[in-house]
């Protein structure tokens, strides 16, 4: 160009807009603002879909949902300081389980912050710990580096959110930009060390007794196949991470041995005997409620603790390493299964004696499990109401059936997290979404998010059924969801696990008797229950979002067999996926009574035994 041609000038807006059709990113969630109008406007104009919420933690959910089915940063509109402090229990999520998200925030008129108007405060700063990067932006040339570098940051391995406040007038404001926006793409695929992955190897074949951890690195990288192939080389149990964000590793292969249990003796028990850890894109490492110094760490001091990750934050982040390889989980994976073959060809012998020893140990661990979940799935006690086997029981009943097609099963019934990872069949890692925070308030967003990733225009893809399974406490952090699920047609089953109390605090309660003998006050906890005994007003969530527009639903408080739940499930199936709008199907369903057992993955602090819960047809290849 010319000097003495000024570049051509475009307004700041269009700027992020050339992002998003560089990365082909069609969808923007927020809730509106006057600073905000200049953003949402030109959706219209480029042709985005701007998906309006009723509250900034669903609009903040449904990015996250829709990143996680895309694999692109979920774009996030917010208003100044109340946007984003509503949005934080998401945004932690979303930090918790590496989603990639680009959050704007509108900033009061940069002439105006100086004398702190309005709404106005330093936004970064509430932002930044739980982002990748967080930055407000001080002049209106600066954008097209700062949103450069935002989505570069945002897609880099380990992928996560970040946070951009942009005072409102520089969106209007004319910038010097040369050509349209293009976004650096940092290439994911990356091996780790070679020497690395030969130590591991060597280790590996060695061992005894090993245990292999999948963690959400593995959903992420798409590599079931490969710690699948891993699995049976070494004959090793498999474990997911506690509140895994996605299915890292497939239910019905016969190593998969459940997730990790929340309480820390339980959790020592599993590696007791194990003589090396194999911790593969092993994030949630401590997701305990307690926790005793005196008692020990987590994984016992001799265990040999092998780790893969892409995130170096993540490897030996608790403890002390001996094998800590960084690389892309999928590739790396490739190589130490290369690895592992080259040794047993060069000391075949050996290998296989190690091997017999493993088999052994393996199917002996088996045998001194036995069937931890012994309910009785098709039966239905007249009193005690519905469970949550028998739900997950029934919904598996009809995927085999062909009425739930390639199904999304979208997780917060957080008291029957076991039930539902155990029976249902999931055919990716993106089958399966929860969030490794704990936040609660984030599967119903993020159900309208995945919705929307499986089309909006072309009518969604009929080859893939969304069920969001919620508990009724969680249900009532955000119910206005049902408000853009409806304005949107969006084809999603609600099935709302309505206990009419927080059966995990319950749950919950019972482990902090037993861990510290401690009682609380004399009645049982009424602020744990939300029946019309304790004076409470009676919840009707087919009601509830009907008021919210969507009007087609059932509010079901007993049936008569476990055919009879099949048949209501069915009906919600078949409505949404034939009329492709959303139904709720509200189950009052069985409650916890003080000092019973607590169901195997009964949030964080697991089953009364201490147990994590295997599924009953555990084999050895």
């Amino acid at each position: 160009m010319s000097p003495d041609i000024a570049p051509p000038t475009r307004i700041g807006r269009d700027l992020l807009y050339d992002c998003l059709e560089h990365l082909e990113i069609d969808q923007i969630f927020g809730v509106p603002g006057t600073n905000e109008i200049p953003i949402i406007d030109g959706a219209v104009q480029h042709g985005i879909n701007y998906v309006p919420c009723l509250h900034e933690n669903i609009a903040l959910g449904a990015a996250m949902g829709w990143a996680r089915m895309r694999g692109l940063p979920g774009i996030v509109e917010l208003h100044v300081t109340p946007g984003i402090g509503h949005c934080l229990g998401n945004l932690f999520n979303a930090h918790k389980s590496h989603v990639p998200l680009v959050v704007f925030c509108g900033q009061q008129h940069s002439e105006l912050l100086l004398q702190e108007p309005l709404l106005a405060s330093n936004l970064v700063q509430v932002a930044q710990q739980y982002t990748k990067w967080a930055y407000e932006v001080r002049s209106a040339d600066e954008l097209r580096i700062v949103l450069q570098r935002a989505f570069k940051v945002a897609m880099a391995p380990p992928t996560g959110p970040v946070f951009l406040s942009i005072p409102w007038d520089f969106t209007l404001a004319e910038v010097h930009h040369p050509a349209k926006g293009m976004v650096t793409r940092i290439g994911p695929k990356f091996k780790g060390d070679a020497d690395e992955v030969q130590r591991a190897a060597r280790r590996l074949a060695a061992s005894k007794q090993p245990v292999i951890v999948a963690g959400d690195g593995v959903g992420n990288a798409d590599a079931w196949a490969e710690l699948a192939a891993l699995a049976k080389l070494l004959s090793a149990r498999v474990y997911t991470e506690p509140l895994s964000s996605l299915m890292n590793y497939p239910n019905h292969l016969p190593h998969w041995s459940g997730e990790l249990p929340g309480l820390q003796k339980a959790m020592q028990e599993v590696f007791e005997g194990c003589d090396v850890a194999f911790l593969c894109g092993f994030n949630a490492q401590a997701q305990l409620a307690v926790y005793q110094y005196s008692l020990g760490p987590l994984i016992p001091e001799e265990v040999c603790e092998i780790y893969l990750h892409n995130d170096p934050w993540e490897i030996a982040k608790n403890d002390y390493g001996e094998v800590a390889i960084l690389g892309d989980i999928k590739e790396t994976l490739r190589m130490v299964c290369a690895a592992l073959a080259s040794i047993e060809k060069e000391d075949e012998e050996l290998f296989e004696a190690n091997m017999a020893v493993r088999q052994g140990a393996l199917s002996g661990w088996l045998d001194s499990q036995g069937p931890v979940v012994a309910a009785a799935a098709t039966t239905l006690p007249a009193a005690s109401g519905i469970t949550g086997t028998q739900v997950a029981t029934a919904l598996r009943k009809l995927q085999d059936a062909g009425s739930a097609p390639g199904l999304v099963y979208v997780h917060e019934a957080m008291s029957d997290a076991g039930a539902f990872i155990e029976k249902l069949r999931f055919d990716h890692p993106t089958s399966y979404y929860c969030q490794e925070g704990g936040s609660l308030g984030w599967s119903m967003p993020a159900s309208l998010g995945i919705q929307l990733a499986l089309g909006l225009e072309s009518g969604f893809d009929r080859t893939r059924t969304v069920v969001n399974a919620v508990g009724d406490g969680s249900a009532l952090f955000y119910p206005h969801v049902w408000w853009t699920a409806a304005k949107f047609k969006l084809p999603i089953l609600y099935v709302v696990m309505n206990n009419q109390e927080y059966k995990t605090l319950l749950i919950g309660l019972d482990q902090i008797r037993s861990l510290f003998d401690w009682k609380e006050a004399p009645t049982y906890p009424p602020y744990l229950r939300l029946d019309a005994g304790t004076g409470a007003p009676v919840i009707d969530f087919v009601d509830l979002a009907r008021t919210f527009g969507v009007t087609h639903g059932r509010r079901v408080e007993t049936v008569e067999s476990f055919d009879a739940l099949v048949a209501e499930l069915k009906a919600g199936l078949d409505f949404v996926r034939g009329a492709r709008l959303p139904y709720v199907l509200e189950l009052l369903t069985e409650r916890y009574q003080p000092g019973e057992a607590a169901p195997a993955h009964a949030g964080l602090l697991g089953d009364a035994a201490g147990r994590p819960g295997l599924p009953p047809s555990l084999a050895v290849f």
